[in-house]
């Protein structure tokens, strides 16, 4: 059984890590690719919008994961 209180610290360290990961990328893509063409700001956007899974991934993973057996 999962704890409810690790599900609950998990689901909220998920919301606050995609937001900030949102607001950054935005604020970096914004600052760096202002005089860039619109396929590299393309390109830049889809992997930012992609990277974000990998943590998010494990976070999900931990909230779920079984506690050991002493």
């Amino acid at each position: 059984m999962i704890p409810p209180l690790k599900r609950l610290f998990g689901t909220i360290v998920l919301v606050v890590f995609v937001v900030v990961y949102a607001f950054l990328a935005m604020v970096i893509g914004d600052m760096s690719l202002q005089q860039s063409s619109t396929p590299v700001k393309l390109i830049y956007y889809a992997i930012a919008g992609l990277i974000w899974i990998v943590p998010a991934g494990a976070i999900i993973s931990w909230m779920y994961r079984a506690p050991k057996e002493k």
